[in-house]
């Protein structure tokens, strides 16, 4: 296989939701790029269908076998080619652990992990189908790039580009989106205050923006967390008091902001995924709101942090 595209890229398709805009832009890929390969087990596979009749060889359906599934998108790797590897977020970083940490982390491997249904976007699938802690588990390993989408428009420039860009990447999609795209690098700054700055990670930002609406603070939005954006949070900090509001465990990102602030005196607070065991089914308005992840619960973590500042 060579390593040039057949066809010049176009833009892709808007699509409706997150999970729907992988498929557009991955199936592109396949079609414009020969290196470009998609491995399944069996998740979305039936969406991957006409894509998959014209080009059998490169979209690689191996059941559910989800160790297999990275191992193989390895494999393709070590061959030349770019591995796109896709199942729940719960299978594919959880269950295929060891994959990942050793067939693509310790072998140095380029490739994007994309993980669906995000902490609990299908209640119903139960705790096995839950991904809460998929960032903090990459967090253990090096070099790998993070993109956590708020809305299709970021996800097909995220996954083009850690296509094209090489490197090892996990795209984690899930848990709602944003109603408009923010489609800069780093931290993005929504707007500016006084009393403290929260960073809103992916889907969270509709809800932080609707709790803080009457709040004096500075709220900057990350599409990308790993590499965190330091830079900016330091440049835009005008207060000693920085939120977190993450749609994975609470806490997540602590140690990146103690690092970033390390020589300032600061305070903190993560906001996100509590228990992960509460043993709850419903919705995931329900869970949103069991976590404190709704506009009501983020509000409440958010005045009584700053109450003591």
């Amino acid at each position: 296989m060579t390593s040039t595209a057949a066809t010049a890229p176009r833009a892709a398709t808007s699509a409706a939701n997150l999970r729907d805009q992988f498929v557009i832009t991955t199936s592109e890929l396949i079609r414009t790029d020969p290196d470009v390969a998609v491995v399944l087990a069996e998740i979305t596979a039936a969406q991957f269908g006409p894509v998959a009749a014209e080009h059998p060889e490169r979209v690689i359906n191996v059941g559910i076998r989800e160790q297999l599934l990275v191992s193989a998108g390895a494999g393709l790797a070590l061959a030349g080619l770019k591995p796109i590897v896709h199942s729940f977020g719960a299978f594919v970083i959880e269950r295929a652990w060891e994959q990942v940490k050793l067939d693509f982390g310790h072998q140095d491997l380029d490739g994007v992990l994309v993980g669906a249904y995000g902490s609990y976007d299908w209640p119903a699938g139960g705790r096995t189908h839950q991904a809460p802690g998929d960032v903090a588990l990459l967090d253990t390993l090096r070099d790998w790039t993070i993109h956590v989408p708020g809305h299709p428009a970021e996800l097909d420039r995220q996954l083009r580009r850690s296509v094209r860009g090489g490197g090892r990447a996990y795209i984690r999609v899930g848990d709602g989106q944003n109603p408009e795209p923010h489609l800069e690098d780093g931290l993005v700054p929504i707007r500016r205050g006084r009393r403290g700055t929260i960073v809103a990670v992916g889907p969270t930002l509709h809800k932080t923006l609707a709790a803080v609406a009457d709040l004096d603070v500075t709220v900057l939005y990350a599409s990308t967390v790993r590499p965190f954006d330091g830079a900016t949070l330091r440049r835009t900090l005008a207060a000693p008091n920085v939120i977190m509001v993450e749609p994975y465990l609470a806490g997540t990102s602590a140690a990146e902001i103690a690092r970033v602030l390390a020589d300032l005196p600061h305070r903190q607070l993560g906001i996100g995924v509590g228990d992960p065991d509460q043993h709850r089914y419903g919705e995931p308005a329900d869970h949103d709101r069991l976590h404190g992840l709704d506009p009501a619960g983020i509000r409440i973590s958010i005045d009584r942090f700053l109450e003591w500042s």
